[in-house]
């Protein structure tokens, strides 16, 4: 009897700790970049990303190559010139998330402390955002600027007027339970 109480009791502690792990089922990852002559905004459905939900710990990967733009030159020059996708072929984010409660149900604010890595340079950043459950998923949003000269991208003297220093970078994850 005793034996079946302790199994049962690491079966729960196992079974709870995995309940805190949680992976992306969907992301969607957007920059927009605001000039003079033109806008320039591009999706990404490709990252991936864990979150723990116990100890706050955030992890994410975005392969670069897979920004999708309106028009396919602008996409050449992103990967090519820019952000040298062959050199640089994804960004990274590792952190902690602080300010979630699992126990809470609504839209929670929150902030992301971490180490954010762009075109070979790892940067430490501070990106506030939001936490909101949906049945047992979590939709996790951040909105937060990027400023290119942080992260070494060039901008040919030329290109000024047409690709901003600052692009703002939109997140939003769907985690589920594994």
């Amino acid at each position: 009897m005793r034996v079946s109480i302790v199994v049962l009791m690491v079966a729960c502690s196992v079974a709870s700790t995995f309940a805190q792990k949680y992976t992306v089922s969907k992301s969607m990852i957007t920059f927009y970049s605001h000039a003079a002559i033109e806008d320039i905004k591009a999706d990404n459905q490709k990252a991936t990303s864990v979150f723990y939900s116990n100890t706050g710990d955030i992890a994410f990967v975005v392969p670069i190559n897979e920004f999708q733009f309106k028009k396919s030159l602008m996409q050449e020059h992103f990967n090519e010139k820019y952000m040298e996708t062959e050199k640089y072929p994804k960004a990274t984010f590792q952190g902690k998330v602080s300010g979630y409660d699992a126990a809470v149900v609504t839209s929670q604010n929150v902030t992301a402390k971490g180490k954010l890595t762009v075109h070979g340079v790892t940067r430490d950043v501070e990106i506030p955002g939001t936490i909101e459950k949906s049945g047992d998923n979590l939709n996790m949003k951040s909105v937060f600027i990027v400023k290119l000269a942080d992260y070494k991208v060039d901008i040919p003297k030329l290109m000024w007027q047409n690709i901003a220093e600052q692009v703002e970078v939109t997140v939003q994850f769907t985690y589920k339970p594994q």
